[in-house]
């Protein structure tokens, strides 16, 4: 019985046109597309940054390399994990300078 009058409430073009023009559905929609727009944002960022980093390169290197032996490849997993925590730290002071401004 509920569904079936929720059905008839949003098949009522006339109701769904008023709630679209209130203030309360207006807000939310501006809210919304915002936060769609900051995670594109974000994400195009993130991205970029994933491209341009070191670790990447460095393993795309490495990933065509033949080892030798397994100490070559301790060795080269070793400076890939380097590489990689450095970006982890210098990451997390970039955000938290952000989040500080």
């Amino acid at each position: 019985m509920i569904a079936r009058l929720l059905l008839s409430l949003i098949n009522n073009l006339h109701l769904v046109e008023k709630l679209a023009e209130s203030r309360p559905i207006r807000r939310a929609a501006q809210i919304t597309a915002y936060a769609i727009t900051k995670a594109q944002i974000a994400g195009k960022d993130a991205s970029a940054r994933v491209l341009r980093s070191q670790t990447v390169r460095q393993v795309r290197q490495e990933a065509g390399k033949v080892p030798g032996d397994m100490e070559e490849v301790n060795h080269r997993l070793k400076r890939v994990k380097d590489t990689f925590m450095n970006e982890v730290k210098e990451g997390w002071k970039q955000g938290s300078r952000q989040i500080k401004k």
